[in-house]
Order: structure tokens, then C-alpha cells, then sequence
């Protein structure tokens, strides 16, 4: 039985970018992915900021469009416009990047096998054995160590030893018609209770039109769906809708003997929007680098890989815990609470301020909220005694 250095469960961009880094070091990698071909079946807005463009080289021709605002619109219909000059994200063609990510691992000397499902991982002594389906098939592949990227898949990590995920939600979204949609559009109310809808124009004259929501999400869009239409803002209602599961908190743990789970199998999500394709690719990234020195160092031990967990919650961690602290005051407000804060913010100037803020980015929340938080106005309108964090207040 041939020994592979590390098989990798997924072949999405965080299990992608985990072989291809992996791969360049000289290892042998090999990527199971369950559908027919890199790309199938993503329920994803495919928003990107622009440091992930740039951090990660995403190639122009994955980029369908580039957005520079944005408006958010509270249940009464009262909105602000969020806008600046240079591009602030990308929207990705979700299947072209998931090729392309597949393709740089391949180039780089991964390999890859498709149809093929992971049920199972089993530790040995010396070794990882990974049960594998193929269609009615099933046989055992051997690896040095295992990486589990395989999305939200709850019942292949607690198997694997590292625990539950204690939250999540399920995102729903379509792909259709969105006649003169030319900016990114944001809802929140009773469409999608305690979350957000979306329209995200992609190429001219269509967009993709989601929402998140605990229970019921497909109920809740198809209602939305018929309201948009109505409205003329999509050109119908009748489609078939594309359902995902996200992480809102991470396992207990995402490593062990022989063993690390990286991107939504390691909750490497932001909490406030869902959004997991930056903070799973700087995963795979410290993934990557923690094997390399475990396999070189022949030391693929849980003490050895703990380093992985550390360095992406060092890294991560707190963006992610704040995001879930703002998640959880959220979904406690009533549809008048939120448009009390929209009005207080617009009121206040707290939007222009923002827009005006070098360091408020796309990608990294936790700035905007501990920013909005030092408004004295904006912690009494939620109703906020105590932060958890430290944050100087300013009343305007």
C-alpha cells in the first residue's frame, strides 16, 4: 500500500491551498474530493476583500466583478450607502476558483482523486488510515498525517477526536436575473430573522440572492424570492435554491495525533457574515508550515501539531470571537431596535466616520465593531453595559 505523506479531505480552496504549499515543500499529497470535479455544489457569495486578492494572487480571470459599495438596508427601508473610491472586494466565479486553486495544487505535484468520499480516519502507530467510498466501493489509503478541509462536516470531526461545533447556521442562496442590480445590496429584518439577504451583482444583469437563518432558510428565501420579484427586482421567484452549512464557532480542537482540520472544518469563519474563504486559506497557510516541520522533523505528534492550533488563533482568534460576541447582541434585536441603530448611526455621522477610518477593512470585523463601540450613543441604543473588550468610549 503506497504511504503518502498527508492525504487532505477536500478540495476546497483551504484543502487546495494546503496541498499546494505542501506540495512545493517536496511532500507527497494526495486530495480527496467526493464530487466529480473541483468546483460542484459551492453555496457561496464568493466575496472576497481585497488583501485576500492580494495576499493569495487570485488571478483576474476567477474575478467577476469588482465592487466599491455597498447599501444596508434597515426593516423599515431606511439605508446608508457605504462607498469609496478604490475597489474594497471581489466577487469570484466560485467554480473557476476552486479550479484554479485545484490546479496550482496539481501543478505543484498533488495529486488529486475525485468521486471520492472520506468516512473515516483510523490512527496507527505509525501512520493515518483513511476509509475511503468510492460510488459502492470502499478500501483504506495510508498517510503520514491527515488534514480535514472538507467544510462544515460535523459528524467526520467529532469521529476524528476534536469535538463538537457548538454553532451554526444555514446560508441559502440562488443565482438569477437581477435586472439594473449594480452594487452590492444588504437586508436585514424578518426575511432572514436575526441574520441578513443579500444581492451580489456578478456578471451584468445577474447577481446571486441569499440570506442566512437558523432554522427555515429555504421558507424564508422562497418568500423573499416573491417579494424581490414583485418589486422587479429579480425577474422570478421559481428556481431551485442552494443550501450550505457554516460554522460559527470552531471544534474544541483542530489538531491531534497525525491530525489537523483547517478552514469551515476548523470554524475558520467570520461570524458576523459567514464569510470563510480568507480566514481558511491564512489557515491552510499556517497549516502547511506546521506539517512541513512535522514531517520533516518526523514528530506528527498532538504535542507537535498544537503549534498549528496556537498560530491560527494568535492570528485569528480574537477577529473571531468578537465577531460571534457582535453575532449573538444582534440576533437579540427586535426589527425596531435595528432601526433605531440605523437611524443613531446615520444621525451621529458614525457611517462617514467609518468610511474615512484607513484601518476599517472587509475583511477583518473586529476593528469595525470595536470602533462603532466606542459611541456612547450606539452602546445605550443596544442596550450594552459591559464590553468585552476594552474600547474608549466617545459620545458625538
Amino acid at each position: 500500500m503506497t504511504m503518502h505523506d498527508v492525504i487532505i479531505i477536500g478540495g476546497g480552496p483551504a484543502g487546495s491551498h494546503t496541498a499546494r504549499r505542501l506540495a512545493e515543500h517536496g511532500h507527497r499529497v494526495l486530495v480527496l474530493e467526493k464530487n466529480a470535479r473541483a468546483g460542484e455544489k459551492s453555496c457561496c457569495t464568493g466575496l472576497v476583500g481585497m488583501e485576500c486578492v492580494k495576499t493569495f494572487e487570485i488571478d483576474d480571470k476567477v474575478i467577476l466583478r469588482r465592487l466599491n459599495s455597498a447599501t444596508l438596508y434597515a426593516p423599515s427601508g431606511t439605508n446608508f450607502r457605504l462607498y469609496r473610491d478604490e475597489p474594497q472586494a471581489c466577487v469570484l466565479d466560485r467554480r473557476a476558483f476552486d479550479v484554479a486553486m485545484a490546479e496550482r495544487a496539481q501543478h505543484a505535484g498533488a495529486e488529486y482523486r475525485f468521486q471520492s468520499r472520506a468516512t473515516g480516519i483510523t490512527m496507527e502507530s505509525d501512520c493515518a488510515l483513511v476509509t475511503v467510498s468510492y460510488g459502492d466501493k470502499e478500501t483504506q489509503i495510508q498517510a503520514r498525517a491527515v488534514v480535514i478541509a472538507s467544510g462544515f462536516t460535523p459528524g467526520l470531526v467529532e469521529r476524528a477526536g476534536l469535538g463538537v461545533f457548538k454553532d451554526h447556521v444555514t446560508g441559502v442562496q440562488v443565482e438569477t436575473e437581477t435586472p439594473g442590480l449594480e452594487e452590492t445590496e444588504v437586508y436585514f429584518g424578518d426575511m432572514a430573522p436575526g441574520f441578513f439577504s443579500w444581492l451580489v451583482p456578478t456578471s451584468p444583469g445577474m447577481g446571486r440572492v441569499g440570506l442566512l437563518a437558523r432554522r427555515d432558510a429555504g421558507q424564508h428565501l422562497k418568500k423573499w424570492l416573491q417579494f424581490l420579484a414583485a418589486q422587479g427586482k429579480i425577474a422570478s421567484a421559481d428556481m431551485s435554491l442552494n443550501y450550505g452549512a457554516i460554522p460559527l464557532r470552531p471544534p474544541a480542537r483542530t489538531y491531534g495525533e497525525r491530525l489537523i482540520a483547517v478552514g469551515d472544518a476548523a470554524g475558520q469563519v467570520k461570524p458576523t457574515s459567514g464569510g470563510g474563504i480568507f480566514y481558511g486559506l491564512l489557515g491552510a497557510d499556517i497549516a502547511a508550515e506546521t506539517l512541513h516541520r512535522a514531517l520533516v522533523n518526523d514528530d506528527l505528534s498532538a504535542q507537535s501539531l498544537e503549534h498549528y492550533e496556537r498560530a491560527w488563533r494568535k492570528r485569528l482568534g480574537g477577529e473571531i470571537r468578537t465577531g460571534y460576541w457582535a453575532r449573538k447582541i444582534f440576533e437579540k434585536m427586535s426589527d425596531r431596535q435595528i432601526d433605531r441603530l440605523f437611524s443613531v448611526i446615520k444621525k451621529s455621522g458614525i457611517d462617514a466616520a467609518l468610511l474615512k477610518a484607513d484601518d476599517v477593512s472587509f475583511d477583518w470585523h473586529g476593528r469595525t465593531i470595536k470602533k462603532v463601540l466606542k459611541y456612547q450613543v450606539v452602546t445605550k441604543t443596544l442596550g450594552i453595559v459591559r464590553l468585552p473588550f476594552r474600547s474608549r468610549s466617545i459620545d458625538p
